[in-house]
């Protein structure tokens, strides 16, 4: 496996966020991480990340034990992220930006900006190379933030709701983009509310519920589990696949 999680717990005070979450990523895979809101899979997915340490429990990656490692340590390793709210350096340019992912790997400026144009074009950015950051939309900056991530050369692809607040037309491109990008061998966890997103792009699909994993299998199969439509989906999707 290329990452494995086992019995992550991660309290705040009295308050058990995560409850024992096990998760295993194989390479290659892309995973979706679903839940209501509050059910742990963004903190779980922080502790992934390296920018939260769990409680206790034990983090792999390719077997090398990152549970209290930096998220620098994480960058070096070959794993990036994304964030929920984009984080961009509003005053530099987009070029600028991504040049800041690519010095992990090229020290030499010559050998970075070279990375970042062959990075700004795949993912449709060159043409925005020296727009100000601040000055792009949601859409943008979401795209920036993978292409800033890309630069760094990962093995595996943290996505924190990439896609939401994107129109359906941007959506679809968001969509495409992250196929290009698994398509490169790069392994990709995704935590996303959007269950079109979770269906079409997801080879394993796991629900987190009050801090614990409820269910994870093939996504479809996921989405018809009567716990996972109490806890998550809703009555209003029972009528949908009936309907």
């Amino acid at each position: 496996m290329l990452l494995e999680a086992r019995g992550i717990v991660q309290e705040f005070g009295k308050f058990r966020a995560v409850d024992g979450a096990d998760l295993d990523v194989a390479e290659g895979e892309i995973v979706g991480l679903i839940g209501p809101n509050g059910a742990g899979k963004s903190t779980f997915f922080n502790a992934l990340a390296g920018d939260r340490i769990p409680t206790a429990g034990r983090i792999t990656f390719d077997g090398t034990d990152i549970t209290t490692a930096p998220p620098e340590a994480h960058a070096r390793l070959g794993i990036a992220r994304s964030f929920q709210v984009p984080v961009t350096f509003e005053d530099m340019s987009v070029a600028e930006n991504v040049l800041v992912g690519a010095f992990l790997r090229h020290p030499h400026r010559a050998a970075a900006w070279h990375a970042v144009q062959e990075v700004l074009a795949f993912t449709g950015l060159d043409r925005l190379a020296r727009t100000r950051a601040g000055a792009l939309g949601t859409p943008g900056r979401k795209r920036l933030e993978i292409a800033r991530a890309l630069a760094t050369q990962p093995r595996l692809l943290l996505l924190d709701e990439a896609l939401a607040g994107l129109t359906p037309t941007e959506i679809r491109a968001a969509i495409e983009l992250v196929r290009r990008i698994h398509a490169r061998g790069i392994t990709i966890i995704i935590v996303e509310h959007i269950m079109e997103v979770i269906l079409s792009l997801t080879d394993r699909a796991v629900v987190f519920h009050q801090g614990r994993v409820i269910a994870a299998g093939a996504p479809r199969d996921v989405v018809a589990d009567p716990a996972v439509i109490a806890a998550y989906l809703g009555r209003s999707m029972q009528r949908q696949r009936r309907g």
